[in-house]
C-alpha cells in the first residue's frame, strides 16, 4: 500500500474583516523572510560597527529590486510572448509569478547602484547581504507549498505529497481534485536554502570569512543555484515550451550563477591563503 501525504492547506491565511481582503500565506512568508533578513544583517552591521545609514538605504534598495526583478524575471524568462503583448499584466503581482533568478539579478543591480552611490566595494556588500538570503528563499518556497504550486513529478516515495490541482475550489465551492503523489520539491529547495544560509552564517561569525573578498558570496551562489539545478530534475516544468528541453529554464539560468560562484569561491580562498601565509611569516 502506497504511503503519501494528502496536502489540503488553504493558501489564504485569513480574511481581513469589513474589507473582505484575503491575506495569503505566500505574502506572510515573503514579509517574514525579509524581516528575518533585515534582523540578521542588522546584527552583522552592529557587530562590525558599520554605518547604519547605509543599512537603511541598502535594505530599501534590496526590497524594491528583489520584488521588481523577481516579477520581471518570471514574465520575461518564462512567458515573454504573453507579457510583452499584455504589459499591464506585469503589474499584477498579486496573481502570482516570481522568479528567483530575476530576484537575484535585481538584487545584484541594486547593490551595484548602492556601491556606486556610497563608494563601497560591491563584493564587500554582497559578502554580508547574501548571508540570510537562503532563509528568505526557503520561506518563499514554503509559501509555494501553501499555494499547491511548483511541485515535482509523481513518485512512490513515502514523503510524497498529493497536491490540489484546482486549488481555487476552496472559494468556489467545488470538490478538490488531487494530483498523483508527487515530489514536494518546495521542501527540497527550502532545505538546501536553509543549509546554505547556515553555512554562510558559520563562515561569517565563526570563521570571519567576510575578510576575504567574495568568499561568502561565492559559497552562497554555489549553494543556492547548484541545489536549484539538481532539484529541477524532480520538478514539473513551469511552461509548456520547456517540455522538450534537455535542461529547463531554471537550470539554464542557474548555470552562470554556479560558474560565478566557483570563481568567487576560488578567488576568496586564494586571498585567504595569501593572508594567512603572510600572517604566519
Amino acid at each position: 500500500m502506497l504511503s503519501f501525504i494528502t496536502w489540503t492547506a488553504d493558501p489564504v491565511a485569513f480574511t481581513i474583516p469589513f474589507i473582505d481582503k484575503e491575506v495569503r500565506w505566500y505574502g506572510i512568508a515573503f514579509a517574514v523572510g525579509f524581516s528575518l533578513g533585515w534582523w540578521i544583517v542588522q546584527k552583522m552591521w552592529k557587530y562590525e560597527k558599520l554605518n547604519e545609514m547605509w543599512l537603511e538605504k541598502l535594505f530599501f534598495y534590496v526590497i524594491v529590486s528583489a520584488t521588481v526583478g523577481a516579477r520581471l524575471g518570471h514574465c520575461l524568462f518564462y512567458n515573454p510572448g504573453y507579457y510583452l503583448s499584455h504589459p499591464i499584466d506585469i503589474l499584477k503581482i498579486w496573481e502570482g509569478g516570481l522568479a528567483s533568478h530575476g530576484g537575484t539579478i535585481g538584487i545584484l543591480l541594486a547593490i551595484w547602484i548602492f556601491s556606486r552611490k556610497y563608494h563601497v566595494n560591491m563584493l564587500w556588500v554582497l559578502d554580508r547581504v547574501v548571508v540570510p538570503v537562503g532563509f528568505v528563499a526557503a520561506l518563499i518556497r514554503l509559501g509555494n507549498l501553501m499555494n499547491h504550486e511548483i511541485y515535482g513529478h509523481p513518485t512512490t516515495l513515502p514523503w510524497a505529497f498529493r497536491f490540489i490541482e484546482n486549488i481555487s475550489y476552496i472559494h468556489r465551492g467545488e470538490a478538490p481534485v488531487f494530483g498523483p503523489p508527487s515530489h514536494p520539491t518546495q521542501l527540497y529547495e527550502a532545505f538546501f536554502y536553509v543549509l546554505t544560509s547556515c553555512i554562510c552564517l558559520w563562515m561569517y561569525w565563526k570563521r570571519k570569512d567576510y575578510k576575504y573578498e567574495g568568499l561568502i558570496f561565492g559559497v552562497f551562489l554555489i549553494g543556492i543555484f547548484l541545489s536549484r539545478f539538481f532539484v529541477e530534475f524532480f520538478k514539473n516544468v513551469q511552461e509548456t515550451f520547456e517540455e522538450n528541453m534537455i535542461l529547463d529554464m531554471g537550470q539554464l539560468l542557474s548555470i552562470p550563477f554556479i560558474i560565478a560562484g566557483i570563481w568567487f569561491t576560488y578567488k576568496g580562498l586564494k586571498e585567504k591563503r595569501t593572508q594567512l601565509s603572510q600572517s604566519a611569516a
